[in-house]
């Protein structure tokens, strides 16, 4: 029988371990963990994405706040923004939702945020830490710390003498999953596009994550019995039930869970465990910057 991994479970579980840590810092110390969230011009999905944001952190009892700017602001103008956030004492964690428009520099403003606020995990400090092992101090990008969330729940925190891989390489998902992996004893292969015979890679491995961003690509055949499936990818088609267009990863979730141990479906996966980690990172910034004993999730 194969395991479908229930995101949405353990996406609320993290919630509300969250809200409980804030709500304990709060009656400890006063310190309210406060969140911004910067968002410029009008691109409808990141409209979405901030509006579930800013919901997610009143419901963890945050400090929330949304600078919602005009898509012709300047970069220097984004960049005194952020730079004005970073000293805020309030606020614990900053995220600058992406895409950017074109004339402005998405890297300078990532690495512009203070690498103690940057709760998405780009900062080239954070970088850095998880790349060194470093995990206790680094923030680590959200997706793939809560896809890592989701194996431990499946298979546990050491998993020494297995085989993972990932495709994709991504600096926001593939090349920090690769790392949080090592981390956690699994012998890690990062596959991409030019990868020779894929699908016999795919067939290695004891825990596959999907982050390539082609819808369905990987079939059932490319699974070994038994493994455990993580997909990562969220992709639109046209043509769903009465016309309308549907949510599918990059995993052939039918054939695959055929074969697999466990898997996660999508939507209800990995998603929401996106936005979760997202409120622990910021819970956990407000910890630190009041000088208290981080919890972990």
């Amino acid at each position: 029988m194969t395991t479908v991994i229930d995101g949405k479970a353990v996406a609320a579980d993290v919630v509300t371990k969250v809200r409980i840590a804030a709500e304990k810092l709060i009656a400890e110390t006063g310190v309210v963990p406060g969140i911004a969230v910067v968002i410029v011009g009008h691109d409808p999905a990141s409209q979405v994405y901030v509006a579930s944001k800013g919901k997610k952190a009143k419901e963890c009892g945050f400090h929330s706040v949304e600078h919602a700017l005009p898509s012709d602001t300047s970069e220097a103008d984004l960049v005194a923004l952020v730079q004005k956030l970073n000293a805020d004492p309030k606020i614990h964690g900053i995220l600058v939702q992406l895409p950017l428009p074109d004339h402005i520099d998405a890297g300078k403003i990532i690495q512009t945020i203070s690498a103690d606020k940057d709760v998405d995990g780009f900062h080239f400090t954070n970088v850095g830490k998880l790349g060194t092992g470093e995990l206790d101090t680094a923030f680590v990008p959200c997706t793939p710390a809560g896809s890592m969330l989701l194996i431990e729940r499946a298979l546990g925190r050491d998993l020494s003498g297995l085989n993972a891989v990932v495709v994709g390489r991504s600096n926001i998902v593939g090349k920090p999953m690769a790392n949080l992996l090592l981390n956690a004893n699994a012998t890690v292969t990062v596959a991409h596009s030019r990868t020779k015979d894929l699908p016999a890679l795919c067939r290695s491995a004891d825990i596959l994550v999907a982050a390539v961003g082609r819808p369905e690509m990987i079939k059932g055949d490319w699974v070994k019995p038994g493994a455990t499936v993580i997909d990562v990818g969220i992709n639109r088609l046209e043509g769903g039930l009465n016309g309308k267009s549907k949510l599918v990863g990059d995993v052939d979730y039918g054939s695959a869970a055929e074969q697999a141990g466990a898997i996660t479906p999508v939507p209800g996966g990995v998603g929401p465990m996106t936005i979760a980690l997202l409120m622990a990172n910021t819970v956990v910034s407000a910890f630190r910057s009041a000088g208290q004993s981080a919890p972990r999730f």
